[in-house]
């Protein structure tokens, strides 16, 4: 193995426990327990590895966890209809150790309702 390529695999191999860590198990949600939230997005990010927003519920700024982007669009949820200011109705589950976040089942945008899982 040339040096270059004894570098490159170092470097992934060292970069997966990163990467592992950087992403949460779905077991620190609640799921015992559905919660309803309807408001207006404070912000919307379309990306991966899932889309993400931000809505004010209980008097705090909470972070939503949303589906990736390819099951959204796959079950009809499109970029441009959840924007920053516009009212949607999220159904899912908030986490257990208090942390302002919720993870969404499912999304209602005006009468159109996606099941995001």
């Amino acid at each position: 193995m040339s040096p270059v390529a004894k570098l490159f695999a170092a470097g992934l191999i060292a970069s997966l426990p990163a990467a592992a860590l950087a992403h949460h198990g779905w077991s620190s949600y609640n799921e015992a327990e559905a919660v309803s939230v309807t408001g207006p997005l404070k912000e919307v990010v379309w990306g991966n590895p899932h889309g993400t927003a931000k809505i004010t519920w209980r008097q705090r700024e909470w972070d939503v966890v949303l589906a990736p982007v390819s099951r959204m669009t796959a079950r009809g949820l499109e970029m441009g209809e959840i924007n920053r200011g516009q009212p949607v109705t999220l159904t899912g589950y908030i986490r257990r150790d208090g942390v302002a976040e919720m993870r969404i089942e499912r999304i209602k945008v005006g009468d159109k309702t996606v099941e995001l899982r």
